[in-house]
């Protein structure tokens, strides 16, 4: 029969030809040869349209009643917009028709009154409440009108309609129904109708009430929970004004939302120490005032929120770090409570202002560990000391000082020793924790090894082993990377990195010991030989990677990869120091041989491999509680040192490290945000940014990269910025306006005139992709600057790369604006030799960019710039190259010189050369 593309295409001829019967048979000649589906469908869809034009009347005066009945039929059944559309063709052909007129008025005022009634808000509001509350309905169908209302309440006029529409009572009614997906979606709407809208929230809030909003938040549901977290931080965001968009015109209202605020405050330090409240929403009220009581910025004045918790809600989350999970009657917890209770406590303790604020936290503290300690009731002891452990990973000065208290390490000493397991499992934790800081525990490494080497020794129990095992990893690390303060015997701390990798990698282990290996690890791989095993085990670094998916253990595994990658900080020792120090018999740091850049870069490629990019990204998207500033820097660091080498930044981009670096850059320590910030730097000077960064996060990594132009930042960090900063001006317009917006133009300029060589070509390199913007183009028509005069100058320099970037700029701009082919001429004496010497160059890439400017300033609509051009020996220039013959290597030059001779002779400067007849 034939190829089907080949009779589709001829059908299609005949359908634009009009001819109708053709068509179809080609098409159904198609369908019949044709296997591929796709092919089939557009077949199958081109003959159906040949259908419908077929069965369509044919209009003249002998068949117009026939139009009309069907017109009339099409009515019946509810199709209005095809029976206007008959009789509107009915109405064209007999314009004076009184029954055609009206019937096209009627039609016409029902289908925009059903168009209406369709798209009103109040009617789609009360049509999703409906199907929502509908005990019968289908599921597929509730799913869709419970997101279209969730949709509708992020819109200020959809959440307005709600609100007026006796929405809140409906969603009560949803969330009544006590089914969680309804719950979710009714929760989720009243977060949208309370985000940045005081009047609302407030409205919300008493309507539904505190109390039951802190009951829903409640429930042993985490998806729910952590939804309802996400209302209460929308209420007060819109409450204390941190969402400033602007919603309405509630600015001109007055409310007084301080009374509600301490409710909420009192409510969420309530469910804390409730045994009511499950894990989750434990864990999000803990969340919640974790966020918004301590102070964001310590500038402001105000932190009685701070003081207030503490009078009234301390010893609510004392009560928390204290629970046993493996005694009877303790809190419902999560595997993290405990840890965001602590990090919580640490806010407080840092929110506080003065000497003797401190000591009434510390107060509290000691009045609650001496009504817990009870020799005659282990339960209520080993208490006390799992909230001294809390202590010690939250407020440490504070936990130690507990710690050093008459009674507590002989009561510590005394359950290591206990026959009750848990007891021990207790006690070797706070040992554990109050060895975290070696300046500051020296009791426990006096006194702690031979008690966890003792109890390391006897105890069958694994996870306690494991736990004595990790606070003598510890100890052994005390004197951190270096050489020559080696705690345990030459080869122990090996073993004890052994026994942990041991234990990492052994699934029959519970995951919790497993835990405490890596926590082993953070400590053991100060030392390069451990770290150097660790990296060649890939089973155990994907083990720590796979663990690192659970919050609680963020710090250790992000500590580890730290030690790995020799990216902590460390001071620069000057030969001359260490000849003094020697001299005068002090203690000089060594660096072990294994902690060289060779080793180093070996230890950076098999984390690579092992897949460490994947392991960050997902450890960067943990709850902002666990993930500390601390974390966030060391994983900053991190970042940087895998970025070190240009070859692996594939990797790293492959792998969503790109994508992660960007909450590291904009929020934490100075120092984090600085690391993270010049590793997006190290990316963005190399990749595609589209990929790199994909869809609007590439927006974001302006900021960070322009945050590196100050002069505080070091040299090479200037030099990746910029450099990141050129590609990403060389992408998009887009792009150029951001980086515009964000002011660094200023300081890029600035860099223009810097004495290093590399970071002067990068800044010019960098301006060249910027100057199509009109901004930049404006900076440069100003007056009284000497931007053009640099560039000029610049286009003088001897070296190749930064002549090319500065001859490239100038000519942009001369193109662009032909007044500063006029300027050039004034801001320097020079212009003509450095014209000159630029089209003479030997490189043509710069001898284009020198010849491009000629053109333009030929081109300026200046006959008096014109001519001072063509006078001067750039005629013989232009001359010469123009009359050469072509060459691939040099066409762009020649060509753009013939250009200009041809201008010159279209302003009458030159005639065409001829030979005598």
């Amino acid at each position: 029969m034939g190829d089907p593309i080949q009779l589709k295409d001829e059908g299609n001829k005949f359908f634009q030809a009009g001819d109708i019967d053709k068509a179809i048979e080609c098409y159904t000649n198609a369908i019949k040869e044709s296997k591929d589906k796709k092919v089939l469908a557009v077949i199958y869809r081109n003959r159906s349209a040949c259908y419908l034009k077929k069965v369509t009347i044919d209009v003249d005066a002998a068949d117009i009643k026939a139009l009309y009945r069907r017109c009339q039929a099409l009515e019946k059944l509810g199709k209005l917009d095809m029976a206007f559309k008959d009789v509107q063709r009915c109405a064209t052909i007999e314009p004076k028709n009184k029954t055609f007129l009206e019937t096209l008025r009627r039609l016409g005022a029902e289908i925009q009154a059903k168009l209406k009634t369709s798209f009103s808000t109040d009617s789609r509001v009360q049509n999703m409440f409906d199907i929502l509350l509908d005990a019968e309905m289908e599921t597929d169908k509730k799913e869709k009108a419970a997101n279209n209302l969730i949709v509708l309440s992020r819109e200020d006029a959809g959440a307005e309609r709600i609100f007026q529409n006796n929405g809140v009572s409906l969603l009560l009614n949803m969330i009544e129904t006590g089914k969680p997906e309804m719950i979710l979606a009714a929760v989720r709407t009243l977060s949208g109708m309370c985000t940045g809208h005081k009047a609302r929230s407030m409205a919300v809030v008493h309507m539904v009430g505190v109390e039951k909003l802190c009951s829903i938040m409640a429930v042993d549901n985490e998806e729910i929970a952590l939804a309802t977290c996400n209302l209460f931080q929308c209420v007060y965001d819109s409450l204390t004004g941190a969402d400033k968009r602007e919603y309405g015109k509630e600015e001109a209202l007055v409310l007084d939302t301080s009374k509600l605020l301490k409710t909420i405050l009192m409510s969420l330090l309530e469910m804390v120490a409730s045994s009511k409240v499950s894990g989750h929403g434990r864990d999000q009220a803990l969340n919640l005032l974790s966020k918004n009581v301590p102070r964001t910025n310590k500038k402001d004045p105000d932190h009685s929120r701070s003081l207030f918790t503490i009078d009234h809600g301390l010893k609510k989350i004392l009560k928390v770090c204290g629970q046993i999970p493996d005694l009877p009657n303790q809190l419902p917890l999560t595997d993290n409570t405990q840890l965001i209770a602590s990090v919580l406590l640490n806010k407080l303790y840092d929110d506080l202002k003065c000497d003797p604020e401190r000591q009434n936290y510390k107060d509290i503290c000691d009045d609650y560990i001496k009504a817990k300690i009870d020799p005659n009731d282990m339960d209520k002891t080993i208490h006390a000391i799992n909230v001294i452990s809390g202590l010690l990973q939250g407020p440490f000065d504070v936990g130690n000082a507990l710690v050093g208290r008459q009674g507590i390490m002989e009561m510590m000493v005394a359950l290591c020793g206990s026959d009750r397991e848990v007891d021990q499992m207790v006690a070797v934790e706070a040992l554990i924790h109050a060895s975290s800081k070696m300046s500051r525990a020296g009791f426990i490494i006096t006194n702690g090894v031979s008690l966890l080497k003792d109890i390391y020794k006897k105890t069958k129990n694994e996870r306690i082993k494991i736990r004595a095992l990790v606070g003598l990893c510890k100890l052994g690390s005390a004197g951190g990377d270096d050489y020559a303060l080696r705690q345990f015997a030459e080869g122990s701390t090996e073993k004890l990195a052994k026994q942990c990798r041991k234990w990492l990698c052994n699934p029959q282990i519970d995951t919790k010991t497993r835990k405490w290996a890596i926590e082993g690890l953070a400590y053991l791989t100060n030392d390069a030989d451990v770290k150097d095993d660790f990296v060649e085990d890939e089973l155990a670094l994907k083990a720590m990677f796979e663990l690192s998916k659970d919050k609680t253990i963020l710090y250790s595994v992000a500590a580890t990869l730290v030690n790995c990658t020799n990216s902590y900080e460390k001071k620069e020792i000057l030969p001359e120091l260490v000849q003094l120090a020697k001299f005068s018999k002090q203690h000089v740091p060594e660096q072990h041989p294994k902690d060289k850049k060779d080793f180093i870069m070996k230890r950076v490629k098999r984390l690579l491999k092992a897949g460490v990019i994947s392991a960050l990204a997902v450890m960067v998207k943990a709850d902002s509680a666990i993930l500390t500033d601390q974390t966030k820097e060391m994983m900053a660091r991190v970042f940087l040192a895998l970025s070190e080498d240009p070859k692996d930044r594939g990797t790293i981009v492959a792998q969503g490290g790109g994508k992660a670096l960007i909450p590291l850059a904009l929020e934490g320590t100075d120092a984090g945000k600085v690391k993270a910030s010049h590793s997006i730097a190290k990316i963005a000077s190399i990749s595609n940014p589209e990929i790199a960064f994909p869809g609007e996060r590439v927006y974001e990594v302006v900021r960070p990269l322009v945050s590196l132009l100050s002069t505080d930042k070091e040299g090479v960090q200037n030099f990746e910025a910029l450099r990141g900063l050129t590609n990403l001006a060389g992408f998009s317009e887009k792009l150029r306006v951001k980086i515009v917006k964000e002011k660094a133009l200023p300081e890029i300029e600035n860099y223009m005139f810097e004495e290093n060589e590399k970071i002067r070509q990068a800044a010019t390199e960098c301006m060249c992709n910027l100057v199509t913007c009109k901004e930049v183009q404006d900076r440069y028509l100003e007056d009284g600057n000497d931007k053009l005069k640099l560039l000029v100058l610049l286009c003088g320099e001897d070296d190749d790369s930064l002549q090319i970037a500065a001859a490239g700029a100038l000519a942009m701009l001369t193109a662009a604006q032909k007044k500063l082919c006029k300027k050039m001429t004034v801001v320097t004496a020079q212009w003509l030799e450095i014209l000159q010497r630029l089209c003479l160059h030997p490189n043509p890439y710069i001898q284009h960019r020198g010849i491009v400017t000629v053109y333009n300033m030929l081109n300026a609509d200046d006959i008096e710039l014109s001519k001072k051009l063509i006078e001067s020996e750039l005629l013989e220039i232009l001359t010469v190259i123009g009359k050469a013959a072509d060459n691939p290597k040099r066409q762009e030059p020649i060509n753009a010189a013939r250009e200009c001779l041809i201008k010159a002779m279209d302003l009458g400067l030159i005639k065409p050369f001829t030979t005598a007849s």
